[in-house]
């Protein structure tokens, strides 16, 4: 090469190749070495063909790398982070921790409520911008401030859920599910007031391809440190919390470890009452209902369990334990057929009394419930109107067409149905004429409170007077003194059930009681359907 004794060139760089190639590197993406060009171009311009294009590769690879990389940890539909990015922002977050004592990281999981069934009306397509519609929201609202907890007095809005200088983190879980990452949280109870307040901020009405939506949503909330100590046990307790708050209808649960099914104690909890069953160690009580002349109408029979070494465990603990474990239909059918077999043995000692079992939306749900149903009836050959079946109000909000076919069949085939814990859920007149039940229960929440509370008896009163207009049979439950059951007698109710009456009885006492009383139960076959 002809160079000078200082070292500058003796001529220009030759041709517009060089030039081409040069720009040809920087559209590449290889900014960061455009010095490194600029040298080879000035000084070696015979070699920069041999140095632009390899580099060119090299850059372009980098460059895809990094996009793969970076659709790796983002939702492709919404373009929010993705779960393994939400894991990586939390172990980022809760590193700070060790740093900084006292700091805390909050973490909210969000679920639609009946969303499956609104992208199947809709369609898929419908429902991918319903989605997106509402990761924009969730974002927004975090942004401006219009998911920020309110004071519940005037409204005003609160500080903001996290620090100064933190910022939250917007994801998507998959499905309908989204999360809300907040570094610096506040408090539990500032975090449990965020979610409500994003939930309500979602409530806001969509339009929707000319339609107007109202969602409702579950959340669930959990703290780091005081609920969980790493990022996954964040996560997956937060989820255990959003299945309460979806099981409850509650809204926002936080996450409380008695209620954790991979603790301890729960863990064997399950195990024993999986064992119990197999074993026919969980018994059944039987409580009396009647009407006011005293005459029989029926039985409820109640699940009880002695668990051996530990004595009795509360209904609702494991009941609630085989609804979320999946043990439910082992559970129903285990009482299903212990029930219709002491009504077969009750017939044949002449005591022709019907008895109603609960039965959870889960199990009505499931394909085939009704069909074995029939089958535990047919096995004991007892007719099916000695058999009635209790649901809550749950069921006509979990999937109320579905629900109300089972219950059609159910009946078809004779056995009578009948609506508990009413007043406690969200029923519609609407939904209450939908199912084929011939029965109203009036939860004791209400029964109980109704003498010194007098907005509990109007509640009373109308549901009285709501039933009797559709044809249902009232049965008020809880009735434990004189004075109530006077009113209850006044407002029209058919029947009554407590301790007034009776406790629930083990299967001796209850025919013993019913062998006392064997002409005050009217014929099974007159009882309404």
């Amino acid at each position: 090469m002809d160079r000078t004794t200082g070292g500058a060139p003796t001529r220009p760089p030759q041709g517009v190749a060089g030039a081409v190639l040069l720009l040809g590197v920087l559209l590449a993406g290889a900014a960061p070495l455009i010095p490194l060009a600029v040298l080879v171009y000035r000084y070696e311009p015979e070699l920069l063909p041999l140095f632009a294009v390899p580099l060119a590769v090299l850059v372009a690879a980098w460059r895809i790398a990094r996009d793969r990389a970076r659709d790796q940890l983002t939702d492709p539909l919404t373009d929010l982070p993705n779960r393994q990015a939400l894991l990586i922002a939390t172990q980022e977050a809760l590193a700070r921790h060790e740093a900084e004592p006292g700091y805390s990281v909050g973490l909210i999981l969000l679920d639609l409520d009946r969303f499956r069934s609104l992208n199947d009306a809709l369609g898929h397509t419908a429902g991918d911008r319903l989605l997106v519609h509402i990761a924009r929201r969730l974002h927004r609202a975090l942004r401006t401030g219009a998911g920020h907890p309110r004071d519940g007095e005037d409204g005003t809005a609160l500080p903001p859920p996290v620090r100064r200088g933190e910022r939250p983190v917007v994801a998507r879980m998959g499905g309908d599910e989204f999360a809300v990452l907040l570094p610096g949280v506040g408090s539990p109870d500032l975090l449990e007031r965020t979610a409500k307040a994003l939930i309500a901020e979602l409530a806001a009405p969509i339009r929707l391809d000319g339609l107007l939506l109202v969602l409702e949503a579950s959340a669930g909330v959990c703290v780091y440190p005081t609920h969980a100590q790493d990022a996954e046990s964040l996560l997956r307790r937060a989820d255990v919390a959003m299945g309460h708050a979806q099981h409850s209808r509650s809204g926002v649960e936080r996450y409380d470890e008695a209620r954790d099914l991979d603790t301890p104690y729960r863990i064997g909890l399950l195990g024993d009452l999986r064992r119990a069953i197999e074993m026919n160690e969980v018994q059944l009580h039987y409580q009396p209902k009647v009407a006011f002349d005293g005459s029989v109408v029926g039985l409820e029979a109640l699940v009880r369990w002695e668990r051996p070494g530990q004595g009795r465990v509360a209904p609702d603990e494991f009941i609630a334990l085989a609804e979320s474990s999946g043990l439910m239909p082992r559970l129903t059918d285990y009482v299903l057929e212990s029930a219709v077999g002491q009504i077969a043995r009750w017939r044949n000692q002449g005591l022709m009394v019907p008895v109603a079992v609960n039965v959870s939306p889960r199990d009505v749900l499931n394909p085939g419930f009704a069909a074995r149903v029939a089958g535990h009836l047919t096995r004991h050959q007892v007719p099916a109107v000695a058999l009635q079946l209790e649901i809550t109000e749950r069921l006509l909000l979990d999937d109320s067409r579905r629900a109300a076919d089972t219950l059609a069949e159910l009946r078809r085939y004779g056995v009578r149905m009948s609506l508990d814990d009413f007043g406690t859920g969200h029923s519609s007149m609407v939904r209450l004429r939908s199912l084929p039940v011939g029965e109203l229960k009036i939860d004791r929440s209400f029964v109980s409170r109704m003498v010194a509370d007098d907005h509990d008896a109007a509640v009373v009163r109308c549901s009285v007077e709501l039933a009797h207009s559709l044809g249902l049979t009232v049965v008020a439950e809880g009735v434990e003194d004189d004075e109530t059951w006077e009113r209850l007698q006044d407002m029209g109710v058919d029947a009554v059930q407590g301790w007034l009456v009776s406790a629930a009885l083990p299967v001796d006492q209850a025919t013993a009681w019913l062998l006392v009383r064997r002409n005050d139960a009217p014929p099974v076959e007159s009882l309404p359907r």
